[in-house]
């Protein structure tokens, strides 16, 4: 072994510390937190990890995945190319039209994940592994559920699954929704990164990480003050008492008979297609209206710091040197790695995965993986009223709630993906 691979290897094992340190001096109930749980989590994360990234014979069961994956969403330029014609076609004259060719696959995509959630394939495998998940380290089936959903849906589209049950969650419950949805990359958006690209190979090893490292994060910033399940007595005169509080009798409820909703308000497949479509659609619109906003204003702030000889890159790239310098990437890419993690946190994943997508080609594979998995999910200012908005929808009573979290759980998605990258990182490494 290189004296640069024990280096990398040693400052990715400061860094996990230093992460989890952090995270655990941040918590609001030290003396809750559930160590014993954190650290079965860790264990099966980094086992997780080792087995994609490392044991051959999960590389190349995640080949596979990835190639499949991959020609299943490439079925979206046959609707783009009846209705665009050759400007579907990167291959064509006009070259690459991001606008067309990756914004508009979205509109395909999002149809798919409506069937496939409307069908109850994606409730099946959710409700699966969530049990898995849920029975090893002891979290509620609806956070469990939702954890392992964010591998799929965004960040609001996953409380879908359970949004009948979010009035009675407790507050460590709903900081795991956030986390796990500001963490998470939706499979509707996979295509428009692939466009950018990254490799189809790199945003499944970080999507599959996403349900460990959100309970890991969550369960650390803010522990469960009461028992996710706890007994519930009934008097004889009919009157119901707990040793716990009322909220935490509504989530043993929740949690002992939960079901997941998979038809929502869809009378049939076709009427779910039609309404993917059409959040495909808006989805597809609001990315691009935030990415001409955001580059176009990222233009200005350069224009007037370039009169000082600044731009907002190297802002950046200095205020994340030293996560940058955690992740052990090489000397020459610590201020580029740390420049992508403030473009994603302060602007949003799809600028800072265009910028990453530049310059893959020329890093090694390591850097590139990881620099990859640190920037997927949707942990970025603009996420939190996105999701406070979202989620309220199905729970309004829960609007003061997740507005008083939602800057944590920003935080907390991005420490997810950070978490993630460090991991994979030092078992690439050994």
């Amino acid at each position: 072994m290189s004296k640069t691979s024990i280096a990398s290897i040693a400052l990715n094992i400061l860094g996990i510390v230093l992460l989890l340190g952090t995270l655990y001096l941040l918590s609001s109930n030290k003396k809750e937190v559930n160590k014993k749980m954190i650290l079965k989590a860790l264990v099966i994360q980094v086992a997780l990890a080792f087995l994609l990234v490392k044991f051959p014979l999960g590389r190349m069961a995640l080949q596979k995945v990835s190639d499949v994956v991959t020609k299943v969403l490439n079925y979206g330029s046959q609707g783009l190319t009846f209705i665009f014609g050759p400007l579907a076609d990167a291959g064509a004259p006009t070259g690459m039209i991001f606008g067309i060719q990756v914004l508009g696959n979205i509109i395909f995509i999002s149809a798919l994940v409506a069937a496939l959630y409307y069908l109850g394939i994606i409730g099946f495998v959710v409700k699966g592994i969530g049990g898995v998940i849920g029975n090893i380290l002891g979290t509620s089936k609806v956070e469990s559920f939702v954890a392992v959903a964010n591998m799929f849906l965004g960040q609001t589209e996953s409380p879908i699954l359970v949004s009948k049950y979010l009035r009675g969650m407790t507050e460590s419950e709903i900081m795991l929704v956030l986390i796990s949805g500001m963490g998470s990359m939706s499979a509707t958006v996979l295509m428009g990164y692939a466009g950018l690209g990254i490799p189809m190979e790199y945003l499944l090893i970080g999507g599959s990480l996403v349900p460990l490292g959100s309970i890991v994060v969550s369960k650390l910033v803010l522990p469960e003050k009461v028992h996710a399940v706890s007994q519930v007595t009934v008097s004889n005169d009919g009157t119901s008492a707990s040793l716990a509080s009322a909220e935490c009798a509504m989530t043993s409820v929740a949690t002992d008979e939960v079901t997941i909703d998979n038809k929502g308000d869809n009378e049939n497949l076709i009427a779910a297609i039609s309404q993917g479509a059409n959040d495909g659609l808006n989805m597809a619109l609001g990315i691009g209206a935030s990415l001409i906003a955001i580059i176009s204003l990222v233009a200005l702030v350069n224009g007037i710091l370039g009169v000082v000889g600044l731009s907002l890159e190297q802002i950046l790239s200095y205020v994340f040197a030293p996560i940058g310098l955690l992740m052990g990437v090489p000397k020459e890419h610590i201020l580029t790695a740390s420049q992508l993690l403030g473009s994603k946190l302060v602007l949003n994943e799809f600028v800072a995965f265009g910028q990453l997508g530049q310059i893959l080609k020329g890093l090694d594979y390591r850097t590139g993986l990881m620099m990859a998995i640190s920037l997927t999910g949707f942990a970025n200012i603009s996420s939190m009223g996105i999701c406070i908005s979202g989620i309220s929808v199905f729970c309004p009573e829960k609007r003061n709630q997740l507005a008083k979290l939602a800057f944590r759980g920003m935080l907390g998605g991005f420490a997810v993906s950070l978490l993630s990258a460090l991991i994979v990182g030092l078992i690439v490494a050994l």
